[in-house]
């Protein structure tokens, strides 16, 4: 549980063009937003994506910054006219850093540890905005980190601009975490006066959870040994989109060795670490045709494994469905230990809805997981609270959320103001 230092999310009021930066994983976005107050919402969107080389996984921080400061630098250069600032301001940027930060103000934090395949020695205990901001100095790019983020807190407060009800975002993706809104009074790591809001937003870095009541297998045990972050992230390891295709290429290994599943020899590539990513099980998953040929291309493609009977195909799929219904579990599980937390899983007195933001590929484009999760969770309430509880895609969430939190610490709020 980390303290954010978010006290207010957007009301709706912001005005001007900001700028966000979304680094959450393989690939990162910039945004470029203009919002128009109350009577426009976000007026215009614009963004760029691109991915980061593997061997800046591993490299300096100086190298991965510069990179992505170039991407931002190039992306400003070619914007119109309409967006470029008056004389004398600076543009301003929400980063959404979705690693684990201990953040000691809203536009500072240093990194505890990296995760989903990063291991960057040189940037562990420093304050990654100054390594942005270095960066961005380094390449000409004039902008002011206003706010440092996760990417389920920007998911959280591009949720509550548009929809009041909104009361945890949930990343399901490459990794996963979550955030809530938490009574300032009930922190005990909060020190200090209470924000005038009386509340704070809570990043609860989920993903490196773990318990003795977690069901571990001989599986997870060595794929986390493995990993290049033995001990860390376990929740993250059983849940994410970085694992689960992993998870199911050892079991299928497992099988391969010890009964012959797909012959009398071991398939090579089927030895190979995350050779099998998670879409395509979710393709395999999801395979409708009655001889199962989408399994049967991708056991082809990604394996090299030819003239595999339909009994074959057919466990690969309870495979899969094994692999994701426990990871769809399990995320249920802490989304109820938010609601349990908050007092939102019964009924609320007023009638009003409790609305999760979710973003991530895993959750949007894993039918099956997705399906699993929602009626997890509402088989966990009951059916009277699982009514109230409203799951909402909150598409492009985490970037938008940090240009508007960008907005509502501005340099600059003043002078809209006056």
């Amino acid at each position: 549980m980390l303290i954010s230092y978010v006290d207010n999310l957007p009301t709706g009021d912001e005005e001007g063009v900001f700028y966000a930066l979304d680094l959450g994983g393989t690939n990162f976005r910039v945004l470029r937003v203009q919002l128009g107050g109350k009577e426009g919402g976000i007026v215009h969107q614009e963004f760029a994506e691109a991915s980061i080389p593997p061997a800046l996984m591993s490299g300096t921080s100086d190298d991965l910054f510069d990179y992505i400061a170039e991407k931002l630098a190039s992306f400003v250069d070619e914007e119109e006219k309409i967006f470029h600032q008056p004389p004398g301001r600076q543009r301003e940027l929400g980063f959404t850093f979705s690693f684990p930060v201990m953040q000691t103000s809203i536009n500072s934090g240093t990194l505890i540890r990296w995760t989903k395949g990063f291991s960057i020695d040189d940037t562990v205990g420093q304050d990654v905005v100054d390594e942005l901001t270095k960066a961005l100095k380094r390449k000409g790019v004039e902008m002011r980190v206003a706010a440092l983020v996760n990417d389920t807190i920007g998911t959280l407060a591009g949720g509550r601009y548009t929809n009041k009800d909104v009361a945890l975002a949930v990343i399901l993706g490459t990794g996963t975490n979550a955030a809530y809104v938490e009574r300032a009074q009930a922190i005990p790591k909060w020190h200090g006066p209470l924000p005038k809001s009386g509340e704070m937003v809570i990043n609860m870095e989920w993903g490196n959870f773990r318990s003795s009541h977690l069901p571990l297998t001989e599986y997870d045990h060595a794929l986390d040994v493995e990993s290049l972050n033995p001990g860390e992230q376990i929740f993250e390891k059983l849940t994410s989109g970085m694992y689960l295709g992993e998870i199911l290429r050892r079991v299928l290994l497992r099988l391969a060795e010890e009964a012959f599943f797909f012959g009398d020899e071991v398939p090579p590539k089927l030895k190979i670490p995350f050779v099998l990513r998670t879409p395509e099980m979710s393709a395999m998953h999801q395979d409708t045709s009655s001889d199962l040929r989408v399994v049967d291309e991708k056991l082809k493609n990604i394996f090299e494994i030819s003239n595999t009977s339909l009994k074959v195909r057919r466990v690969v799929v309870e495979l899969c469905n094994i692999v994701a219904t426990r990871g769809a579990r399990l995320a249920a599980a802490g989304i109820l230990g938010v609601l349990n937390k908050t007092g939102r899983d019964t009924p609320q007195e007023n009638g009003e809805k409790t609305v999760v933001a979710m973003d991530g590929g895993l959750y949007e484009h894993y039918a099956e997981y997705r399906k699993c999760l929602e009626n997890t969770v509402a088989e966990l309430l009951g059916d009277e609270t699982a009514s109230t509880v409203v799951f909402e895609h909150s598409n492009d969430g985490s970037g938008i959320g940090a240009a508007l939190l960008a907005a509502s610490n501005s340099l600059y709020l003043d002078e809209k103001s006056s």
